[in-house]
Order: structure tokens, then C-alpha cells, then sequence
């Protein structure tokens, strides 16, 4: 995963809705959870829910399904554990000691 990509997707999960939007359809699993589901579950206004799928939607982090007249959002595991790999990726690898820097002789 690129660092933008990155920061776009943690972006998304840096607000407690999204956050807990996101939460609910991982424990939902790959069935996922149609809209009007999530929002009596989360007590969340269907505006609002609106506007945070469609971060969610945009980041990549969730797809939606339109069935009939009901539309179903899974969480998108993958994009969630490279979002993951992307921030152990370096994990315990060490950090060098920076270089003194030189002063200009003058």
C-alpha cells in the first residue's frame, strides 16, 4: 500500500462514526449488513450514515451491494489487512542513530 492510499484510509477511521460503522460490518464478517441494519444498530440518522459510507466507500474500505431495493455493505478485509501490513511493515527493524552534523568551519 502506498503512504497516500494509506493516509487516505486512516483518515477515514481518525472519526468515532466511521470507526464504529466499520467495527459492526467486521463482526458482521463477509455477509455484511444491509444500511437500514447499521443504522438501527448504530442509532445513526440516515444522512448521516449517507455521508460516513460514502467515506468509507471511497477509502475502499467497504463495498456496497444493491439488491433489489435494499443495499448491503461488506467490509473489504483485504484493503483492512494491508492497511494493517502497511503500518508493521518495518516493525522492529531498528532505528539508526543519527549522524552528528558538522559545523561549517568559518
Amino acid at each position: 500500500m502506498e503512504t497516500d492510499t494509506a493516509a487516505t484510509v486512516f483518515a477515514e477511521l481518525g472519526n468515532r462514526t466511521r470507526l464504529g460503522i466499520l467495527r459492526l460490518l467486521i463482526k458482521a464478517g463477509h455477509d455484511g449488513l444491509p444500511i437500514g441494519d447499521i443504522q438501527a444498530r448504530l442509532d445513526i440518522p440516515a444522512s448521516t450514515l449517507a455521508f460516513h459510507l460514502r467515506g468509507l466507500v471511497g477509502a475502499g474500505l467497504v463495498n456496497q451491494e444493491k439488491q433489489g431495493r435494499m443495499v448491503l455493505c461488506r467490509p473489504r478485509l483485504d484493503r483492512i489487512n494491508d492497511a494493517i501490513s502497511f503500518l508493521k511493515e518495518e516493525c522492529c527493524l531498528g532505528i539508526r542513530k543519527p549522524t552528528p552534523r558538522r559545523r561549517n568551519a568559518a
